[in-house]
């Protein structure tokens, strides 16, 4: 175990902490930390920055609201940059995006990774970002009854694909399911790192 004098700052007594979702594990954003916004953020186990354009401290979401539960904080093998993992209390990035690395340069398709995250990822650019013709516009337009009715449609789709004991019928309408219950999720303000929050709760030893 290190202590914060063990860590390695720069010449303007800056360390960089790269900040982690616990759940999802996506990387959220990069800041800076210096020894006071550390022990800040060790006392109060919320993040505290060193603002560089402010010159100043920073608790996160001191005005926004989107504050960050500190789950740990480690250091890499030279001892000059941390990596703290928090729960998100709302985006991270002043955008209003989830994460700061939003900004796609280069991805290998035929590598890419899909999650249920992606897909609400791209459900929520979705609807931020509307397209003529998407059924999920068609979903968000017709507001929340409409949303829940499918929901309900989709439920009893899966109940009958199961009884009918065919593995891949079931696992089509359980597809269709998980989409509409995120597109409910998005409706209601709800994020996918809340669903595993809950669930972590119930299945601690």
């Amino acid at each position: 175990m290190i202590t914060i004098n063990d860590l390695k700052y720069d010449s303007n007594g800056l360390i960089p902490a790269v900040v982690q979702d616990f759940f999802t594990k996506h990387v959220l954003m990069l800041a800076y930390m210096n020894k006071e916004s550390l022990e800040i953020t060790l006392e109060e186990k919320y993040t505290c920055f060193w603002s560089r354009s402010r010159n100043e401290l920073w608790r996160k979401g001191q005005t926004s609201g989107n504050r960050q539960k500190v789950i740990s904080v480690s250091a890499d093998c030279d001892t000059d940059t941390l990596l703290i993992k928090i729960i998100k209390e709302g985006p991270a990035c002043h955008t209003g995006s989830e994460s700061c690395f939003f900004n796609e340069l280069f991805e290998d398709e035929d590598s890419r990774e899909f999650s249920l995250q992606t897909l609400y990822s791209i459900i929520e650019d979705r609807k931020q970002n509307p397209k003529e013709g998407s059924y999920t516009n068609y979903l968000f337009r017709e507001g929340i009854e409409k949303i829940l009715k499918k929901v309900g449609e989709e439920n009893a789709e899966v109940i009958i694909a199961a009884m009918s004991d065919s593995h891949e019928q079931t696992v089509y309408e359980i597809a269709d399911l998980c989409y509409h219950v995120f597109v409910l999720m998005l409706e209601k303000g709800i994020l996918p790192a809340e669903i595993v929050e809950e669930l972590a709760k119930r299945h601690k030893p």
